[in-house]
């Protein structure tokens, strides 16, 4: 039906939520080789992987993360049911939801488990470069594993990654945060400390002082940083048995060649985390980028109703590790296939439909071309794919039951063509993509 209204307008253009980015085709490549790197480590340790709503009980946060933090206090994305009045939350991380679904699901009753997951996390902060709104993390929890071996093996999961990846420049830091007494001393410490020098404290540290100081200790703030390198160190008010853990993790990695620092101002965002704690930084064009987050959190299968159990794990951010796979020069090839179907529009299209199908059978991927056009034109969207070879179906070739294998790269004997039987095609590119030179 025409429409005879000039004056009718066009609606507005519509966009995403700033913040949460669409991963364009274009991107696929690299997500790809990362995800598949990521499976492959986890494999290789044992790793199954746990699969958890995005969306649960916004209590779940509150308890695990803890109440006074930046995630609970700022970032979380909340909402009320309207069906039923429950308060849930988009998840911000995804150790709570994990362990969560560990004690519901009793996963624990035969013995320890090694899980992973993947996927959107989502906190209501500023969005610049490397921090959005929905962004992705890969984690794993080693769930009923108590001593520093456990500690090592993430940390040398995460290394491994690292040179699956081919990622230089990624260094390692290493914290005690202790038990939960020498905290306790160390926060009193902390307390003292920082009202001696109330004055030097930004609005958010003065809030924290009393309710969460270690949290204090994380600013970003760098006029503070002379305030907080002169505070008390946690590593100070650890007892035999804590320091023994730290001691035995630092041994284990040495005897594995991982370099490491110890950072005595490292802590974790969040309020679970006892004993370990590490992070992973990069040089990012010449700042430092944290890509990689973990450490032991014993306390936290009891916190969520569970019993008690120790565990450890890390998340990395995806993003994070993506920019600087870009930065490093490790972005795939971007071809969309193996193969691209050339063909002379009806009078070719049932030929050529039936041959794509057929070399698809033998694990190639195959771009049928669709819309007609020259072959010419057809010929620039081959090119355009990144494919090895074209296929080329012309009418008279079809006729006589053949169709073409054109060359298109350059080293690969870009240009040369080779006539196959209709019915051998699957068979000769599959040897052509071998290196058989006899096609």
């Amino acid at each position: 039906m025409h429409d005879d209204n000039p004056n009718r307008s066009t609606p507005p253009k519509l966009n995403g939520v700033r913040g949460m980015n669409d991963v364009l085709p274009a991107d696929e490549p690299l997500w790809r080789a990362f995800e598949e790197a990521v499976a492959d480590t986890m494999r290789s340790y044992g790793y199954r992987q746990i699969r958890t709503p995005i969306v649960e009980h916004t209590r779940l946060f509150v308890r695990g993360i803890g109440e006074v933090t930046d995630i609970v206090e700022k970032e979380m994305y909340s909402f009320t049911d309207v069906l039923n009045g429950e308060d849930l939350t988009l998840r911000p991380e995804n150790t709570a939801g994990v362990v969560r679904a560990a004690i519901e699901h009793n996963l624990l009753y035969d013995g320890p488990k090694r899980l992973w997951y993947a996927g959107p996390m989502f906190r209501h902060e500023r969005p610049q470069k490397g921090r959005y709104r929905q962004f992705h993390q890969v984690g794993a929890e080693a769930l009923g594993l108590a001593g520093p071996d456990a500690d090592a093996e993430v940390i040398l999961m995460c290394q491994r990654l690292w040179d699956q990846l081919g990622l230089a420049g990624v260094s390692l830091e290493i914290n005690s945060l202790g038990a939960a007494d020498e905290r306790r001393a160390h926060r009193e410490a902390l307390i003292a400390h920082f009202e001696a020098h109330r004055d030097q404290l930004d609005a958010d540290a003065q809030r924290r002082l009393h309710s969460n100081p270690l949290r204090i200790l994380d600013t970003k703030n760098p006029e503070m940083r002379g305030v907080v390198e002169s505070a008390p160190r946690l590593i100070d008010f650890l007892g035999a048995d804590s320091l023994a853990h730290f001691e035995r993790l630092q041994t284990l990695l040495r005897a594995q060649n991982l370099p490491f620092r110890i950072n005595p101002r490292l802590v974790r965002g969040l309020d679970y985390y006892n004993l370990t704690v590490f992070e992973w930084v990069a040089d990012l064009g010449g700042a430092a980028l944290t890509i990689c987050g973990g450490g032991r959190y014993d306390p936290l299968v009891e916190m969520l109703g569970g019993k008690p159990a120790p565990a450890c794990g890390f998340a990395m951010g995806v993003e994070r590790v993506l920019e600087l796979m870009r930065a490093q020069g490790g972005e795939p090839a971007q071809a969309q296939c193996d193969v691209y179907v050339v063909h002379h529009g009806d009078a070719t299209l049932e030929a050529a439909m039936q041959a794509a199908e057929r070399i698809r059978d033998a694990g190639l991927d195959v771009l049928l071309h669709c819309g007609g056009g020259s072959f010419k034109s057809q010929f620039r969207r081959a090119d355009g794919s990144g494919a090895q070879f074209a296929l080329i179906l012309g009418v008279d070739e079809v006729a006589r039951g053949e169709a073409s294998i054109k060359w298109l790269r350059e080293g690969e004997g870009g240009g040369r063509q080779a006539t196959v039987p209709l019915d051998r095609v699957a068979e000769a590119l599959a040897d052509a993509i071998a290196g058989d030179a006899s096609i």
